[in-house]
């Protein structure tokens, strides 16, 4: 196959290097603490947005100030890995034990449907 000039390259494959610290660290900073897996929440790869981080609150006349991206940055990356290890954001939602109430209620269906043919 053929490379496509038309399309541009993709970089959302391309692993992303944390932000530098900063005195006024700003939307951007706190968008790239996301990406490059800083805080956690997702794989250390660019994620293209079409509504960049902050942009919301910029159009409704209220941008963030400094202060508060520096105390969401902090809480985003210190605060989050102060308690121990790095989980993925994925599998801090899963309780990771055997679902026994789903499959006892599979079971009971299960068992009633049986039940019922043989009956009838």
């Amino acid at each position: 196959m053929a490379p496509r000039f038309d399309v541009p390259p993709t970089y959302t494959i391309k692993p992303m290097a944390p932000p530098p610290d900063s005195d006024r660290p700003t939307a951007a900073m706190l968008k790239a603490d996301i990406d490059s897996g800083l805080t956690g929440d997702k794989n250390d790869v660019f994620d293209p947005a079409l509504s960049p981080l902050g942009t919301d609150d910029e159009a409704a006349g209220h941008p963030p100030s400094t202060f508060q991206i520096a105390l969401a940055r902090q809480l985003e990356t210190i605060e989050r890995w102060r308690h121990g290890a790095r989980m993925t954001g994925v599998m801090e939602y899963r309780s990771g034990g055997f679902p026994v109430l789903f499959v006892s209620f599979i079971l009971a269906v299960g068992l009633i449907l049986v039940l019922g043919i043989w009956k009838f």
